[in-house]
């Protein structure tokens, strides 16, 4: 803690010490009022600002310490002011006290509580940030809720000084009127329950409640606002349309059939989105044959002698195509027909909040009427405005399993996962692959040491990576495909045969309604928390909706979507990025969740790291993988993960734990006591928490314990001094993993 904290609070503990050691507390009592009334109110009339000043004085002491007696002392201005006077004393030094409380709760008590408790209070966090003035209005409102509670607690908040000042200011008005008034008739107060009534807490609670009913008439407005100008239907023929059938579409169409409503999801092209048909199924195919020739050229590092394999890239790509056939009825027509959804193949466009009209395939088209919409249209691959992009063609993430002949040349615009998988798959097998990104490495979303591991494995692997390259145009020269980029302020050429486009992807947002509904869209569908667009009833999920484009994270949305879209407004859930996991399949696999170095410095949130290098690992060793690493990033002092970052074979398999843990609060320790079979690379997960139990060992309890132990054999301590110099001069043995 800060010497200023430190000596703030110290002050306020001998501050409030002293007012109970020498019992002042007498002085805020109903009957020490009572009984020198007439005194207080000779004292008034002889000087009559020099009380009020004084009174006003100490009632901020006293609100702004804690103390109790508050009541009392409002009681006392209603006594010695009146009605009128006494409610302006006693609400602004009520108010002023109060904001003296909150600061000194915010300036000495919440960053250590935010440090700690961050991540569990992430949602109370925005709620305040949101809507905290109502909030804290309710419970001004409501006498049950102890004001100093009140203002302590909002202090760990980020509810803006001025905004608690204010609320407090009004909120409070209420009640300072209603116990300023009994003070006027102190002499006929026998104790404070005699003020509220049972009758008059019904009434603060109701007005307690007022700013959220008032809260949600205006979301009702709003709401009838935005949907004037439209007519909704007196019944509807679904309860739920979803646009779509990649990842968020079918999980959404699913869950609606699983809880038996009636729901169609429409696709205009394939089902399973660019998943199943040109995304992670393809790719990962494709992945594993390179790996395979790569193991192979290794061969000698497992003592076979030679390994060798011919191959032919049409046999290869229509192995990739022959696993998608095979992944397919997994997303089939037929398989969500069985399951309960009308599935209709062909093009969807909102025409009304409630109303979708459908072009199918086979020339016949229909409206449906429905309660909600689920907008799950998905992303394409970003293609940039390069000039003479087009004359020399190009493909991208989409385009590129219509290859079956392997390039001689290829040239890779972009080093996201995309662009960092396909390059490092086609020089595996034997393609001469340039791959070229603006920036100064590849996956600049990792740290640098992932980056630079990664782009030192495709250099060994002969991959020509060209940074901080920018692309200026493509030229064909004498029937030579050529890039012409510009690097650290030079012209350059790079030949090239096929070209490969990797620079992201883009999401879907023209076609099917958004423009003529107005609802808001700019690089994705604007939605709200609850993944709601414009129109309370509309919903959008996955890469349309951002903000992370992985196929998990869209069935990950498609489940907040869908139960929202069927049971709002009786049930609504936020959807939850807390623990969002990713992988790229490059070799070495990288892995993460949560927060890595980068980001964490960006955010200026403090971390501490752990590591532990895989090259250390048994399981890895025998297998030749022995490289890459575990780095897990934790609160100081504590075992609470923020993030973790995994390098090396099967890093997205590994990262599973460090999801759960963090899903479910579950520190290092529990990873540390849980077993693992041996030999695996899972160990790694359990050798890294206990390099952060090493060094978070208590020393000084060891060394006690060491010199309980050599007592117990009868020896002299190995604390004395002269055994401490020897320790220091042999060293000591490293302890066992974990």
């Amino acid at each position: 803690m800060k010497t200023s904290r430190l000596i703030l609070l110290t002050t306020l503990v001998i501050a409030t010490a002293l007012f109970f050691a020498f019992d002042l507390d007498r002085y805020l009592t109903l009957d020490f009022f009572k009984n020198q009334q007439a005194a207080i109110e000779a004292w008034r009339d002889a000087r009559p600002a020099v009380a009020a000043l004084g009174f006003f004085a100490v009632y901020v002491a006293v609100t702004g310490l804690s103390l109790p007696g508050g009541a009392v002392m409002t009681l006392a201005t209603g006594a010695i002011f009146g009605l009128w006077w006494g409610t302006m004393i006693v609400s602004f030094a009520s108010s002023i006290g109060a904001t003296l409380a909150f600061l000194a709760s915010r300036f000495v008590l919440r960053d250590t509580v935010q440090a700690r408790f961050g991540e569990r209070l992430r949602a109370i966090n925005e709620g305040v940030a949101r809507d905290g003035a109502f909030y804290l209005f309710t419970l001004r409102l409501v006498p049950v809720f102890p004001f100093f509670v009140i203002n302590l607690v909002m202090g760990l908040t980020p509810i803006r000084t001025w905004t608690f000042y204010w609320v407090s200011q009004i909120g409070m008005l209420a009640g300072t009127l209603v116990y300023v008034n009994a003070g006027t008739q102190l002499a006929r107060i026998e104790s404070l329950s005699e003020i509220l009534s049972p009758a008059l807490l019904a009434s603060f609670a109701l007005l307690g409640i007022f700013p959220l009913i008032a809260k949600k008439l205006v979301e009702v407005a709003r709401t009838r606002k935005i949907y004037a100008g439209w007519t909704k239907p007196a019944h509807f023929d679904r309860n739920l349309v979803v646009i779509g059938a990649g990842a968020a579409g079918l999980v959404s169409s699913y869950i609606a059939a699983a809880v038996k409503a009636k729901v169609t999801l429409v696709e205009k092209h394939k089902m399973g989105g660019d998943c199943l048909n040109t995304g992670c199924v393809p790719s990962k195919a494709l992945i594993r044959s390179a790996k395979l020739l790569s193991h192979m050229r290794r061969s000698k590092e497992f003592g076979i002698r030679d390994a060798r394999a011919e191959f032919a890239f049409a046999d290869v790509m229509e192995r990739v195509h022959s696993i998608i056939r095979t992944v397919a009825p997994h997303d089939s027509v037929e398989r969500y027909t069985e399951l309960g959804v009308e599935v209709i193949e062909g093009r969807a466009k909102i025409i009304s909040p409630w109303e979708v009209e459908i072009a199918r395939n086979d020339g016949r088209r229909e409206t449906l009427t429905t309660r909600s919409i689920i907008i799950a249209a998905g992303a394409r691959p970003a293609v940039p405005p390069i000039p003479g992009i087009e004359e020399v063609g190009y493909y991208t993430s989409d385009t590129i399993w219509n290859l079956r002949d392997l390039p001689r040349r290829l040239l890779v615009l972009g080093g996201g996962p995309i662009g960092a998988e396909l390059t490092q798959t086609f020089a595996r097998f034997g393609a001469a692959v340039t791959q070229l990104v603006k920036g100064e490495r590849i996956m600049p979303r990792e740290d640098a040491e992932v980056s630079a591991m990664v782009m030192e494995r495709f250099r060994k692997e002969g991959i020509d990576l060209r940074t901080n390259h920018r692309t200026q145009r493509f030229v064909i020269e004498d029937g030579e495909k050529i890039l012409i980029a510009e690097h650290l302020g030079q012209e350059v050429r790079i030949p090239f045969d096929v070209l490969l486009v990797a620079v992201g992807r883009t999401a879907y947002l023209k076609g099917y309604g958004l423009e003529e509904l107005g609802i808001p869209a700019g690089r994705t569908v604007e939605v709200n928390e609850y993944l709601q667009t414009r129109y309370p009833n509309i919903y959008a999920a996955g890469d349309v909706a951002g903000p992370y484009q992985f196929t998990h994270t869209a069935a990950h949305q498609a489940w907040y979507a869908s139960v929202n879209a069927l049971f709002s407004p009786f049930r609504k859930f936020r959807a939850d990025y807390s623990t969002i996991p990713w992988a790229t399949f490059v070799d070495p696999e990288v892995a993460r969740v949560g927060l890595n170095e980068q980001e964490a410095r960006e955010r200026n949130i403090p971390f501490e790291v752990t590591r532990f290098g895989i090259d250390d690992l048994d399981r890895a060793i025998a297998d030749g993988e022995a490289h890459g690493f575990v780095k897990i990033l934790t609160v100081p002092g504590k075992d609470r993960i923020l993030g973790v970052t995994i390098v090396g074979e099967h890093a997205g398999d590994l990262l599973a734990e460090y999801v759960l843990a963090m899903r479910h609060g579950l520190g290092l320790n529990k990873i540390l006591g849980t077993i693992h079979v041996y030999p695996t690379l899972a160990e790694a997960n359990k050798y890294a928490a206990g390099e952060w139990k090493r060094a978070h060992a208590p020393r000084k309890l060891l060394e006690w314990v060491g010199r309980f132990h050599d007592w117990r054999r009868g020896r002299p301590a190995s604390g004395s001094p002269a055994q401490r110099r020897a320790s220091k001069l042999r060293g000591a043995p490293s302890a066992p993993r974990g």
